[in-house]
């Protein structure tokens, strides 16, 4: 049962991660190692601090990756999968340079996945019963994309954001508003204590007639200008230290309640647009509780089986990178040692 293990290895952005998962299905364990605290200073991913981490943590993780499933060892496994694209590039290559050695040196199949694509996967690791095609939207810091996917590397887009990705949205809304980084947690956390029709913020690209493309910048601007005042020459964000707690609860939620509300909109225009009655929800922001809330109340009221990947899946993790390369494997593609990473995503093209 060994040889059907994949390690995978995570390095896109800032978390490092390692995971194994038997024949693309079982996860046998899945380690993280968060750079959260290290960026927090900043209030956003540095990339050359988030490569010199991954440097640090990327063999540990992978050690005990292998100690938390049952003390495998590297010779045991089937294959080593990494991702290559999107992403930072800097880091990226920790990932892949890593995953090249350790498998060249073993002699394992190398194979390369695509880190939007996982987070599809990570939905059918959550929902075994479901099966392409399906309508997924990835909603993270980096990327707000609705696919239908089709299976493996069918992923057409239907729809993206023009500008900001959501999580950009919320991370410059908690910068705004004096809340800690990483920016939608301290939001939500928030918005908890807030009522969400406090302010009217506007909804961009919900005319009936609407692509299923979305906008986030002009939300953040109107979140600035509340807090500014247009003309102002104010210096930097708002004036959040002098607002009332209070006062911050209701922006807080109001700001969330416009992003889900365009996020659960495009996604039921999507469904109705596709005829496919499964959807799926993956990517950071999916851990959001209210987006949640919505998209199962919005899943009821069309019919649609609604499939949402488990917090833990959500964020940047390593099953969903193992359970895709086993796919990749057993298809014969992205297979071979001289890996090429990309930062650009669905429909690029890389060296």
């Amino acid at each position: 049962m060994t040889q059907r293990c994949v390690l995978g290895i995570e390095t896109s952005c800032d978390d490092t991660a390692a995971a194994v998962v038997r024949g693309g299905r079982e996860v046998l364990s899945s380690v993280v190692a968060s750079q959260t605290e290290l960026h927090r200073r900043w209030g956003g991913v540095v990339p050359e601090a988030a490569c010199r981490a991954h440097l640090a943590s990327i063999l540990p993780v992978v050690e005990e990756a292998l100690e938390r499933a049952g003390g495998l060892a590297l010779g045991d496994l089937a294959a080593i999968a990494v991702t290559t694209r999107p992403g930072l590039v800097g880091a990226l290559l920790v990932g892949v340079a890593t995953a090249r050695a350790l498998a060249q040196s073993l002699g394992l199949p190398l194979v390369g996945v695509h880190h939007l694509e996982a987070h599809v996967v990570a939905c059918q690791l959550a929902s075994p019963a479901l099966e392409p095609p399906f309508v997924c939207m990835v909603v993270s810091g980096g990327h707000t994309e609705i696919y239908r996917y089709g299976g493996l590397g069918r992923m057409e887009v239907l729809g993206r954001t023009r500008d900001d990705a959501a999580g950009e949205a919320f991370d410059k809304a908690a910068a705004m508003l004096g809340l800690p980084y990483p920016g939608g947690p301290s939001i939500a956390k928030a918005a908890e204590r807030g009522d969400p029709k406090a302010v009217r913020f506007p909804r961009a690209l919900l005319q009936p007639r609407a692509s299923l493309e979305m906008s986030f910048s002009g939300l953040k601007t109107a979140l600035l200008y509340r807090l500014k005042g247009v003309g102002s020459r104010r210096e930097g964000f708002g004036p959040a230290a002098d607002l009332a707690p209070q006062e911050v609860a209701d922006l807080a939620a109001s700001y969330q309640e416009a992003i889900v509300d365009v996020l659960v909109e495009k996604l039921r225009r999507a469904a109705r647009h596709t005829g496919l009655r499964d959807v799926a929800v993956g990517g950071g922001v999916a851990c959001n509780v209210r987006l949640r809330e919505r998209l199962a109340a919005m899943a009821e009221q069309e019919g649609l089986r609604l499939h949402l990947a488990p917090p833990a899946w959500c964020t940047d993790n390593a099953a969903m990178v193992a359970a895709l390369g086993w796919r990749n494997l057993e298809a014969g593609l992205e297979v071979g040692y001289e890996q090429a990473v990309c930062a650009s995503g669905v429909g690029s093209r890389c060296a």
